[in-house]
């Protein structure tokens, strides 16, 4: 461009808002269209209306041959700001329904008597995308990243996504990106043919007007993606591939409608015509925005923003310390696991082990768990080697000189662990980091042989830590806040969403998770049946019934845990002996293929009639005699008497401080025991439930069936006020 350009500039009604779409015209009479809403230049109303601003008058402007549309400082446009979903949204007019994706997006911006190109760099997601797609080419960096996420947030893409994609590159793959929020690179999306031509970005602007230039002079083709139906699939085949999507959405949660919606969205564009399938989605679009999914879905995605922000913590100005090597001790599946997570983000790891042949062994079980990301094709074979050279399996701490952070994952003995942290003392540098990955010893107990200027801290990654994307950060008194901010930094590299919860038994997850199994075999003790319980649990949503969770986790860790809830709160735990009795018929859960359920060698779990024989051991054991109320339970009165006590723990974590924040306890029940996410977490969910009726019926159960259900002091101080179980918390703005 050059010192004599001409520059327009439209903002908000001439007010200054944190926005601004900038149009410059080049003497190649290309003119740039910029949104410059940093960081992420996202969508609003305001934003759109000024675009429609903008083309307009650069389609008067006699000097504009053709026009470019790009973002400012590295990214095209993260998509609609989320807080303007999951709200009540008055009833709008036809009109009103299609502006932006018929009026804006299809009628002004595809139907442009110039030429059209996307400059993409960054994030180009949700609207943000659908206004690259209706432009009439696309060119894109190697590492820019598009997508549709709308189906995580309960809604559907609305400027005409739907439509546009599977026109574009086809139904399976359109099926594949919408249904699945998957996101694509730039260099995948040019050999899907979902961008023209890839260019470096300091080339990027470049490419794309000269490319607009050739459109104009009939060298490239004009393509109005709306229209086209080269790579839809013939009608029959059509149907087949849509029938089957909807299938696969209805096994995997019968109780989401969004992604059907979608389909039939979709669906609805292939038979009646494109045009009609944009009103189609208009209309969903709006109907979708108030539904209890949308909302729930909108909640746990502020939640998890809301997780790294500590007050009096990362309020303070500190900033985070990198950390770049990481040792982890014990020589588990789990110190494997996380071994994987940590390479997978770039870390340097030494995994120490006690002798060679475990040394070996699990070296070996790393790098084939990293030998089949590169065969299935989630890596490179030049990044698969590379990622290999960042491990190192050591027998001793010589190499510990430089680490950054250590990761104990040794037995839960505590003078094992002592002595370990001891060792550790004297061998790692003053700055590293020193974690433990235990939920079940208190971490002063663990740190007492260190010295008093050492801190130790509990890193929580969980029994599967590559396929549970949650971090329990625990923090001691002696945690400082310099540490927690750094392994909240930490979290963010790795990928994970990071909870701080204070230490004590359990955490947030176990210890939700310990009224979720107590529960259910008081239930099964007393009369119920084991398969319709996690039968009702999985219709409701969630990920694992809670027989299913304990054979994943395996027996011995649950005898474990249990044990330590019996000792740690006596007055609310039911001893069972249904899991000791199985044990000693060497039932062991999914890892010997035999707990509640059986297991085949694909891990398929189907129900077993001998659970009937260990079940009556276990009454006859505990002297308990079936209720004929518990044994004839519906579906819906399964779901309270074990999701309740779950609550009923939640507001005990809630009055102690265990967690920063209410929401907090959402992130961790869907992140980490596979509460629903469309139905906004544990607390969110008592919203619709109500805090009264919760009190009232664990009142009654308690008197029936003992202390286990008797509600806590701040869920019947709650009750009484008829007031929510948590606070709300403040939204942040945020891409869609």
């Amino acid at each position: 461009m050059s010192n004599s350009m001409e520059k327009q500039q439209r903002t908000n009604n001439g007010k200054s808002p944190d926005w601004k779409i900038q149009l410059d015209v080049g003497e190649n009479g290309v003119a740039i269209i910029t949104i410059n809403r940093p960081p992420l230049n996202l969508l609003s109303v305001d934003v759109v209306l000024s675009l429609k601003e903008n083309i307009e008058e650069a389609m008067r402007k006699e000097n504009v041959k053709a026009i470019v549309i790009t973002g400012s400082r590295g990214n095209f446009s993260a998509g609609f700001d989320v807080t303007a979903f999951g709200g009540n949204q008055q009833k709008r007019t036809q009109r009103e329904l299609g502006f932006m994706s018929i009026e804006f997006i299809t009628d002004t911006l595809e139907a442009a008597r110039k030429p059209i190109v996307a400059a993409v760099e960054g994030l180009a997601l949700g609207g943000g995308f659908e206004i690259a797609l209706a432009c009439h080419a696309r060119i894109s960096t190697s590492t820019s990243k598009l997508g549709l996420p709308e189906l995580q947030y309960g809604i559907l893409p609305g400027l005409g996504g739907t439509q546009r994609l599977p026109r574009l590159v086809g139904l399976p793959k359109a099926l594949k990106m919408i249904l699945m929020s998957k996101r694509v690179s730039g260099e995948v999306a040019c050999n899907m043919r979902l961008v023209d031509a890839i260019s470096p970005p300091d080339q990027l602007l470049g490419s794309a007007c000269q490319w607009a230039l050739d459109i104009l002079e009939c060298r490239r083709p004009w393509s109005i993606n709306l229209f086209r139906t080269d790579r839809l699939a013939p009608l029959a085949e059509a149907r087949t591939l849509l029938n089957s999507a909807r299938a696969q959405i209805q096994k995997q949660n019968p109780n989401v409608i969004h992604p059907l919606v979608c389909i039939d969205v979709i669906e609805h564009g292939i038979l009646c015509g494109p045009r009609n399938g944009l009103w189609k989605e208009a209309e969903a679009l709006h109907e979708l925005r108030q539904s209890d999914s949308c909302r729930g879905l909108v909640h746990v995605f502020f939640a998890k923003q809301s997780t790294s922000k500590i007050p009096g913590i990362t309020d303070m100005g500190l900033r985070p310390r990198k950390i770049n090597k990481v040792a982890i001790l014990g020589g588990s599946l789990m110190s494997s696991g996380i071994a994987i997570v940590l390479l997978l983000a770039n870390h340097y790891v030494i995994m120490k082990y006690i002798d060679q042949n475990s040394l070996q062994n699990g070296i070996d079980r790393v790098k084939a768990n990293l030998e089949g990301h590169f065969k299935q094709g989630r890596m490179t074979q030049e990044h698969y080697r590379k990622t290999c050279t960042l491990l190192k399996g050591v027998l001793s701490y010589d190499g510990f000189k430089d680490v950054d952070l250590v990761i104990e994952d040794v037995p839960d003995v505590v003078s094992l662990k002592q002595q370990t942290f001891a060792d550790l003392d004297e061998c790692c540098p003053p700055h590293c980091i020193f974690a433990s990955n235990t939920c079940t010893v208190n971490l002063d107990l663990i740190g007492e042989r260190m010295k008093p200027c050492r801190e130790i801290v509990g890193i929580h990654l969980f029994s599967r830590p590559s396929v549970t994307d949650l971090l329990e950060i625990v923090r001691t008194e002696r945690t400082s806040p310099q540490v927690i901010v750094d392994l909240l930094n930490f979290g963010r590299r790795i990928q994970r969403t990071p909870i701080v919860v204070r230490n004590f038994t359990g955490f947030a997850v176990r210890r939700m998770c310990f009224p979720y199994l107590q529960a259910a075999m008081l239930l099964v003790e007393h009369g119920a049946d084991v398969y319709q319980i996690d039968k009702a649990l999985a219709s409701f949503g969630m990920k694992l019934g809670p027989f299913r969770m304990v054979d994943q986790d395996g027996f011995q860790s649950a005898t474990v845990q249990d044990a330590k809830f019996l000792e740690t709160f006596p007055d609310r735990s039911c001893k069972s002996n249904l899991i000791p009795i199985m044990r000693k018929n060497n039932r062991e859960g999914e890892s010997n293929c035999q707990g509640f359920y059986t297991y085949n060698d694909k891990g398929e779990a189907s129900p077993d009639p001998k659970i009937s024989k260990y079940i009556e051991m276990a009454r006859s054991m505990s002297g308990i005699t079936i209720k004929s109320k518990l044994a004839t339970l519906s579906d819906g009165e399964i779901v309270e008497m074990i999701l309740f006590p779950v609550l009923n723990e939640a507001c005990r974590m809630i009055s102690e401080a265990i967690i920063v924040k209410s929401s907090d306890l959402d992130v961790a029940s869907v992140m980490g025991m596979g509460f629903p996410a469309y139905r906004g977490g544990i607390i969110f969910w008592s919203h619709s439930v109500g805090s009264k009726y919760i009190c009232s019926k664990l009142e009654d159960w308690s008197k029936e069936y003992g202390e286990f259900f008797k509600p806590c002091a701040y869920l019947v101080e709650r009750a009484s006020k008829k007031s929510s179980l948590g606070m709300p918390i403040k939204q942040a703005k945020s891409p869609l």
